[in-house]
């Protein structure tokens, strides 16, 4: 597999009315599209022409996630809203239902929704939040959605929001450990569930090579965003000794968008990028051997077939 060179800008910044950045045509689903880097990348890819479909949980946060899109790009396609909790399994694969039913193809797929909580939460089903929301709900849509994937052809991509969080996290087999605040904390947790995302990212890329989809995964940077705000009271204080050097959600919500129009995505699969560069991941988010056990390790966990 050719793959981008870490450190290598991904292209030159885009002009909205070039060939190369145009997503006239092309449906793209983002998840947590109701604010913060999912509201600004929403903005930007309507912009681009995209016919966008926002997935948000609070059904009049949406509807104004909705308005702000349509007002940025009159022109755009007017954007969809659905709605569910990704944290509940049920629920993910009710919108998998509804998504499969409605939509002929799928170009783009970006797993944005993300949580940082300010203690261990268990969901529903019995999973640590973090790793219910920030891992095994994507790993449901982007298996389940692979054939609206599949009917967009060569070109089609996953992008998975990361973060450089990853390189503190660990794959813990055993769900129970994962929510025993004993053994685990929200913030490791949260490590855990990114660290997640960057092998997902990477096994998916391996598993779809000869299918012309391509995975790719990012880091957005320290954000200016609401992630932080339901986070414990040490998280919120190092966010705030932080803020002087954070961005804003739109500088942020860059890099998901070139990642959307990068004309060549095959040349950046399996990849993770930090502003706007192809960089390297930690040692474990490298392990083959990691990959393939998250990746049994979540297929029995959500009843996806390997």
């Amino acid at each position: 597999m050719y793959r981008h060179r870490p450190g290598r800008p991904l292209h030159p910044a885009m002009n909205p009315d070039s060939a190369a950045s145009s997503l006239q045509g092309r449906t793209v689903l983002l998840t947590g599209a109701s604010a913060g880097i999912g509201l600004a990348a929403a903005r930007q890819l309507a912009r681009l022409g995209a016919h966008l479909v926002l997935l948000c949980r609070d059904a009049d946060r949406g509807e104004q996630a909705r308005a702000a899109v349509q007002l940025a790009a009159p022109h755009a396609p007017r954007p969809e809203l659905l709605l569910g909790d990704l944290s509940v399994q049920a629920e993910v694969h009710r919108l998998c239902d509804e998504l499969l039913a409605r939509y002929p193809r799928l170009d783009v797929l970006i797993n944005n929704a993300g949580v940082l909580p300010d203690q261990l939460h268990r969901t529903p089903d019995g999973h640590e939040l973090c790793w219910a929301t920030n891992h095994l709900a994507p790993f449901i849509l982007t298996n389940r959605l692979l054939p609206l994937l599949m009917a967009a052809g060569p070109g089609a991509r996953v992008i998975t929001v990361a973060s450089e969080a990853h390189r503190l996290g660990e794959i813990e087999a055993n769900a129970a450990a994962r929510a025993d605040p004993g053994r685990s904390s929200a913030f490791t947790a949260y490590c855990d569930s990114k660290l997640a995302n960057v092998l997902f990212t990477k096994a998916l890329a391996e598993r779809l090579e000869l299918t012309g989809i391509t995975a790719h995964c990012l880091h957005p940077g320290v954000v200016r965003s609401n992630l932080w705000s339901h986070s414990s009271q040490l998280v919120r204080l190092l966010m705030l000794l932080a803020l002087p050097f954070a961005r804003s959600s739109e500088k942020a919500a860059e890099t998901i968008v070139q990642l959307a129009t990068l004309p060549q995505p095959q040349k950046a699969n399996g990849q993770y990028f930090k502003n706007g560069r192809a960089v390297s991941v930690s040692n474990r988010a490298e392990n083959r051997s990691e990959m393939h056990r998250l990746w049994r390790i979540s297929a029995e966990e959500t009843g996806i077939a390997e």
